[in-house]
């Protein structure tokens, strides 16, 4: 999180795939070492994990912004969604791959020394077969771009691209809404099935269950349908408006908040129809992942994208996932003080706590909307720099058939396969560790050369 801002400097700035591989190669080496620490360095283990985030910072903030050189239109949304894929896929891969190390050696530290190789072989292809996109060339601004504006210019321009800040903030919402449903869903079907007495309450430190298994498995699918769906319906609602995107991120924003509210409905009744609640709500929640990448690459120019990806990821976990499984704990256990051994309150208290959630996600909706009501004059401000650029988004003329045109050529989409390793194999192996962490322990604007006005 920390780190997303320094990359996304470096990205408007520098070779790309240099810094991309760099970073992953960090990562790679980082998650390698800590293989070898032993339980006395526990503090340096944990450390180690922390700078794994690093690797992450590089090729989430850059790596959507070599993509969105690359293509136009539905053919950028239809890539963006095959990268944004790579992210349930490579969470579930990632449990997959680290539990058969550890089964096949023997011993858990093993899965932090198959991972590298992992992430090595994505940085060493970016490296080398990967090629570097001019910034704009697909906008036909390449030719444009002479000079680059200030980190403090780039800044307060986006902080006025009303639809930037607003889609940053539903980003935070959807976040915010995952990082608790994470940490505390399993614990809550858990308690659930005591309050059922179809199980028995948990006295130990570490319990086994099977409900995080399942709700691992269900984010991992409902993710990956959740952003076919969603480049799906948004090329189809792009024929009937040009603000199909937030406005398809909206509704199924306030359609997944039904759904998660449903969960604390059925949930002392059925943990059936809780999972089925949950399926449905987290496939509406994870529509928007690869759309709300799509929406910043209209409103932001090319030469300010990798800052806008790096302080979206940014503002997404500060006001999201970072600190909402703690917020969530600490409404819980307020709750609870008055009727802490009733097993019946414990659960009730968990449940109104984890209502939160669903207004964070109508909040987001909101936040969605009002992206609707700028969209166009944020795209528009963004266009005038090009004037021979051809419309981003399709109108009710456009065929869905398009051909790709310009850049969208089948040597790009070549070069998009091997983008796409960029996201599948360093996010595969980040999350290896995961089920063994508890075995080890418990920057005045310059002018741009082409106006007195900076870019929108």
């Amino acid at each position: 999180m920390v780190a997303a801002p320094i990359f996304g400097y470096l990205g408007d700035r520098f070779n790309r795939k240099v810094i991309l591989s760099c970073g992953i190669f960090f990562w790679s080496i980082v998650t390698l070492s800590s293989s070898f620490i032993s339980k006395e360095y526990y503090w340096l283990f944990v450390l180690s994990r922390g700078l794994v985030g690093i690797g992450e910072s590089s090729y989430s903030s850059i790596s959507p912004t070599i993509i969105g050189d690359l293509f136009t239109s539905n053919s950028r949304t239809m890539m963006l969604s095959v990268f944004y894929l790579a992210i349930p896929l490579g969470s579930g891969l990632g449990y997959i791959l680290g539990s058969s190390a550890k089964v096949a050696a023997g011993d858990w530290h093993w899965a932090l020394r198959v991972s590298p190789v992992l992430g090595i072989t994505a940085g060493t292809l970016i490296l080398v077969f990967v090629p570097e996109p001019k910034r704009g060339s697909v906008d036909q601004m390449g030719g444009r771009i002479k000079t680059r504006t200030s980190w403090l210019c780039d800044m307060k321009a986006l902080a006025k691209n009303r639809s930037y800040v607003f889609s940053s903030l539903a980003s935070a919402a959807v976040s915010f809404a995952t990082g608790a449903f994470g940490m505390w869903i399993p614990l809550y079907l858990a308690r659930a099935q005591v309050v059922q007495k179809t199980a028995e309450a948990c006295t130990k430190e570490i319990c086994s269950s099977t409900d995080s298994l399942i709700f691992g498995a269900i984010t991992c699918v409902t993710g990956l349908l959740g952003v076919v769906i969603g480049a799906a319906t948004t090329r189809f609602c792009r024929q009937k408006t040009e603000r199909a995107d937030p406005l398809v991120c909206a509704v199924s924003m306030l359609g997944s908040a039904i759904f998660i509210c449903l969960i604390f409905v059925v949930a002392k009744k059925s943990i059936v129809g809780a999972y089925v609640c949950i399926f449905i709500g987290e496939t509406l929640l994870f529509l928007n992942w690869a759309i709300t990448a799509d929406i910043l690459m209209f409103v932001v120019i090319p030469t300010r994208r990798a800052t806008a990806v790096a302080f979206q990821s940014f503002t997404s976990h500060l006001l999201g996932d970072a600190g909402s499984p703690y917020l969530i704990g600490l409404i819980s256990d307020a709750l609870q003080q008055s009727y802490a051994t009733s097993a019946l309150w414990r659960f009730l208290s968990l449940g109104y706590a984890l209502m939160l959630c669903p207004f964070i996600i109508v909040l987001g909706g909101m936040f969605f909307l009002a992206t609707a009501l700028f969209f166009l004059d944020d795209r528009e401000k963004a266009e005038k720099h090009c004037p021979a650029m051809p419309t981003m988004v399709p109108t009710l003329q456009d065929s869905e058939s398009q051909k790709c045109s310009g850049a969208d050529t089948s040597c790009s989409s070549h070069q998009f396969v091997k983008v796409c390793l960029l996201r599948l194999l360093p996010a595969t192996a980040p999350l290896i560790p995961a089920f063994i962490f508890s075995s080890f322990k418990h920057q005045r604007c310059a002018p741009t050369g082409h106006g007195s006005r900076s870019w929108p």
